[in-house]
């Protein structure tokens, strides 16, 4: 934008150029914007004075130094009233006679927003025709025809300066036009706000970047356009940038759910800025990425940790559990039989704690598949039933519509079992547990667990995610919510404790990812750098009545997308010649709507494969016709 900007200056001062009046314009604060090459012409200016930013009040001394103005006693004083009638600007025409004969006109309008332009036009031939008129009267007309053709000649070049005008002004009209139809088409809200911190500009964006606000807001103030929550957000950061100080900033915008990236632009140079350039982008999707391989970067700096400490307190345990066994078949007195039993209990719940450790701290790629959530519950329910006593009674309430949700539905069952078992324990043997489950905004799918238990203490708010963190005392291992937390938060959701009127509440919100599944044969683009392996899936695709077009990139990929309307599905490699990968191809196509799937021959410890299966249905090579044919029908 900042070359078209360029561009349109350029073709203005071009246009400017061609007439043959001087002209120039001063801002508010009597620094040059703009003059024209007829300007530098006519007053023999140095450079200094000709281009942008020059002094009103420099200018005028050096004309009265060079005698331009006649004989001055007090050069300072002229000046200065020069300039305080220029602060105090109004519309005015005046002719004066310059040092080196030639007489000007001089026409001033001022500016809507300050500052003013000025036209200078040379009248010496006007002012020659009405001397003659004066002095010699009996040649008056052939002085007339001879004045009548000048203007007649002089109308033409006027008419000549018009047209060239008129051809910069449609250049740029157009120029602005591209401009405007550029800001519609980027995938993000680009404004500017005045120092009264009204839009004064606003492509029609904000509504898809941040959904519920209204897209026409040119004239709001930006605190009633975002809401109060938003504005109060982003206040620091605009009063900054009008102090000059730019800034790029992510906030969470309550509203709609999304997350948000801002770059505040001060309009303006040091000091108080004229207004505040913004470019906002809508960055969940890419955050819920971000936050998946943060937690699987912070898995393996754990599994590294614990790796060692596990693998020999594992063979410790075999150790004592092995002594235990033999002292078993002694004969021994019946307290040392007992003493020999709780010690075997207590190892046995330290190699059942390692596994758990190991749940944790293992690389476990989620396992992705449509899930119909009525009955996803309905087993829940059956399978939490028996661990509840009488006195606890367990609630489901789903307001998920009817269609397939892709989840690993393992992971989500562990969790949801997790937070049951603690509510049970906070109701101390009679309450109500409640499972709520719904869609926010629809991009998250939120389930909801809440008891009338005792409630989460102010630490327990804190620090039960931690893992080992246990309000269990000897009863606890501390690892339930840690568990639950890390599984959320690898699929790039997010946990929230907090308590009700009654217990507590734990809420677990994950990216709501709609299940597609391909029923029929359709078009299939096939995503495969390797020829061979694309020739093989090729065939394998065509045995089972797909026809298939192929790429062996993630650029060619989208080039075949936006040529062809026809594809009903995508399979695509993990690892592709280029940059991009797989797991990049089937982020572009999440809005899209198109059923995608990826296969590999990465191992399930690989962070693609991991990000990947969060994504879509993996399927692990190598395979034949029907164990594809299998993934692709039943995912």
């Amino acid at each position: 934008m900042e070359a078209n900007s360029a561009t349109a200056q350029s073709m203005t001062i071009a246009g400017l150029n061609l007439i043959q009046q001087a002209l120039t314009i001063y801002d508010s604060d009597l620094k040059l914007v703009l003059a024209n090459k007829r300007f530098h012409d006519m007053f023999k200016l140095p450079r200094e004075f000709n281009v942008p930013g020059a002094d009103f009040g420099e200018t005028i001394k050096f004309l009265a130094i060079r005698g331009e103005y006649g004989d001055i006693e007090d050069i300072d004083a002229f000046v200065q009233g020069r300039v305080d009638q220029a602060l105090a600007f109004e519309q005015h025409y005046l002719e004066r006679l310059m040092s080196n004969g030639r007489w000007i006109s001089v026409e001033g309008s001022p500016l809507p927003e300050g500052g003013w332009v000025a036209v200078y036009t040379d009248i010496t031939s006007t002012k020659r025709q009405e001397q003659l008129l004066r002095t010699r009267s009996e040649e008056l007309s052939d002085q007339l025809l001879q004045y009548a053709e000048e203007l007649s000649a002089t109308n033409r070049q006027l008419e000549s300066t018009v047209n060239a005008l008129e051809e910069a002004k449609r250049q740029l009209t157009d120029s602005e036009a591209r401009m405007r139809l550029t800001a519609e088409m980027m995938p993000a809200h680009i404004a500017h706000v005045g120092p009264d911190s009204h839009y004064t500009y606003s492509n029609r964006r904000l509504t898809a970047v941040m959904p519920g606000r209204p897209s026409n807001i040119v004239g709001q103030h930006i605190r009633n356009a975002l809401g109060e929550s938003a504005y109060l957000a982003i206040e620091p950061h605009l009063e900054a940038a009008f102090h000059g100080k730019a800034s790029v900033f992510e906030f969470n915008d309550h509203l709609s759910t999304r997350r948000i990236r801002v770059a505040f632009t001060p309009d303006g140079g040091v000091g108080l800025a004229r207004g505040v350039y913004i470019l906002s982008m809508d960055v969940t999707e890419e955050t819920q990425t971000r936050v998946a391989l943060q937690q699987t970067r912070r898995r393996e700096i754990a599994a590294q940790m614990t790796s060692g400490l596990a693998h020999d307190f594992s063979n410790l345990l075999t150790i004592i559990l092995g002594m235990q066994s033999k002292l078993q078949r002694m004969e021994m007195v019946p307290e040392a039989s007992e003493l020999v039993e709780a010690t075997v209990a207590a190892s046995r719940r330290g190699g059942t704690l390692l596994n758990r450790i190991a749940d944790m701290t293992g690389h476990r790629a989620p396992e992705m598949q449509p899930v119909n959530m009525d009955v996803f519950l309905a087993d829940l329910q059956t399978l939490a039933n028996p661990t509840l006593p009488p006195d606890i009674s367990l609630t489901i309430q789903n307001n998920i519509p009817d269609v397939p949700i892709l989840a690993d539905p393992g992971m989500l069952q562990d969790s949801l079992v997790n937070l049951i078992l603690n509510a049970r324990d906070a109701c101390s043997g009679q309450g109500a547990i409640t499972i709520t489950t719904e869609m926010v905004h629809d991009t998250w799918l939120q389930l909801r667990v809440t008891d009338t238990g005792t409630g989460f203490s102010e630490e327990a708010l804190k620090r039960a995610l931690d893992p080992f963190f246990t309000t269990k005392g000897g009863d606890g291992s501390g690892l339930g919510l840690a568990m639950v937390y890390d599984v959320t938060k690898l699929a790039g959701g997010e946990v929230r404790l907090g308590n009700t009127d009654v217990g507590g509440s734990v809420t677990l919100r994950l990216p709501l990812r709609r299940a597609q599944t391909q029923q029929a044969p359709g078009l299939v683009l096939l995503v495969e750098d390797n020829p061979d392996l694309r020739g093989l899936i090729r065939d394998m695709l065509i045995d089972m009545e797909h026809t298939v077009i192929e790429a062996a990139s993630v650029e060619e990929a989208h080039a075949l997308l936006a040529s062809v309307s026809e594809i009903s599905m995508v399979l695509s490699d993990i690892s592709l010649e280029g940059d991009a990968t797989g797991v990049d191809l089937i982020k572009s196509l999440r809005t899209d709507g198109t059923p995608s799937f990826l296969m590999t021959s990465l191992p399930q410890t690989h962070p693609l494969y991991i990000e990947g299966a969060a994504r879509a249905p993996v399927l692990s090579k190598p395979f034949d016709v029907e164990q594809l044919d299998a993934f692709l029908h039943t995912r």
